[in-house]
């Protein structure tokens, strides 16, 4: 059994930086890809970015490109997103997840967190 728990959400102001953090427990995940979602406020949940099991691979979804970057440290079995240039429209819960079937990012995670809340005010 895997265990998530994100941390680092909180209120900011449009334009700052923010790093979300995820740390696994239960199990090594070195040989899985994980990825963040988020679920704004009334809305879908939606795909933020994904990162092979080595780190070598990422994939970002169109409203994350050119400014969040995710990244991992096995190591720690840490998953982190530093996010740039915040929006009002990045208002959302961010999840983190794990794919324990695929060590290349992939659509279906089997394993989630409980998410943390991103504010973003102008």
């Amino acid at each position: 059994q895997v265990r998530l728990v994100e941390s680092g959400g909180g209120l900011v102001q449009a334009g700052d930086s923010l790093r979300l953090s995820c740390e696994a427990s239960g199990r090594t995940l070195s040989d899985y890809a994980m990825a963040w979602f988020r679920r704004p406020p009334g809305k879908d949940r939606e795909f933020v970015a994904a990162i092979g099991s080595t780190g070598g691979t990422t994939f970002y979804g169109n409203s994350a490109k050119d400014r969040f970057t995710i990244s991992r440290d096995n190591t720690k079995n840490m998953l982190y997103l530093q996010m740039n240039s915040l929006r009002l429209e990045d208002t959302a819960v961010y999840y983190c997840a794990v794919d324990t079937y695929n060590s290349s990012p992939s659509w279906e995670y089997n394993y989630w967190g409980q998410g943390t809340q991103v504010t973003v005010s102008s």
